[in-house]
């Protein structure tokens, strides 16, 4: 099941906490991603399906930097093969004390048309990736290779990021805030709640900077749900 275009744009437009609230409403508990941030905030928001690598300890007979020879290493096979739209999700057991990745990796994915790449472990040259208009999330910098502590075994398996699971296909919606999980399968529906509860919050916020009391309005009661209406119309939302 693909995201459709009009459920892509629509959530480019909301944040990561209406998102939660959505799918709290819908009982998942556990959709935000714990421990990272994004290294080049004021971007573009980050939309897109999972595609995932998973990560275990290394073991030094097995990891050392021969292995990038071969074309069939996972990490290096992963960023030839992420499909465009889609974000490169990295479960690397929330260690952040070696690289998932390094600026030339992520390049490569920026201009094979990711949409963006979350770890929940550490990135080397990140205040290269900084600079890079392209969503990129991790945990802290890093800058020893990922072979030191990590060891790549999977692609496109179910994942854990930031104790968030993360299926192959799920929504991953990033902004300055952070990044949500949207399971594949409800990512139509709550893209459309969220956006309308995004309006209604919008003018919440703007009441409530007037001097506005929370009560009667956040949670609206009737003459809130008319106000809200009459406010939309007049702003075209």
């Amino acid at each position: 099941m693909s995201l459709s275009a009009k459920s892509r744009e629509k959530l480019t437009a909301v944040s990561t906490a209406t998102l939660t609230t959505v799918l709290f409403k819908r009982g998942f508990r556990n959709t935000f991603i714990q421990g990272i941030h994004r290294l080049n905030p004021g971007g573009p928001a980050m939309v897109g399906p999972a595609y995932t690598l998973r990560y275990i300890p290394a073991r030094e007979d097995l990891d050392h930097l021969g292995v990038f020879e071969g074309r069939s290493h996972p990490q290096r096979k992963g960023v030839e093969e992420c499909p465009p739209g889609h974000v490169f999700v990295i479960d690397s057991r929330r260690n952040a004390s070696a690289a998932s990745a390094g600026g030339i990796l992520v390049t490569r994915l920026w201009k094979r048309g990711a949409a963006g790449f979350v770890t929940d472990g550490g990135l080397r040259d990140s205040p290269q990736i900084a600079r890079m208009p392209f969503p990129a999330y991790h945990a802290a910098a890093a800058a020893p290779t990922n072979l030191i502590k990590h060891h790549a075994v999977d692609l496109n398996v179910p994942i854990a990021c930031g104790e968030v699971p993360v299926y192959p296909g799920d929504i991953m919606v990033g902004d300055d805030e952070g990044v949500a999980v949207i399971p594949q399968h409800i990512a139509e529906e709550v893209a459309e709640e969220a956006f309308e509860q995004t309006a209604f919050e919008d003018f919440v916020q703007e009441k409530v900077a007037e001097g506005r009391s929370i009560f009667g309005i956040y949670p609206p009661g009737p003459e809130a749900r008319e106000e809200f209406k009459r406010w939309r119309a007049a702003h075209g939302r």
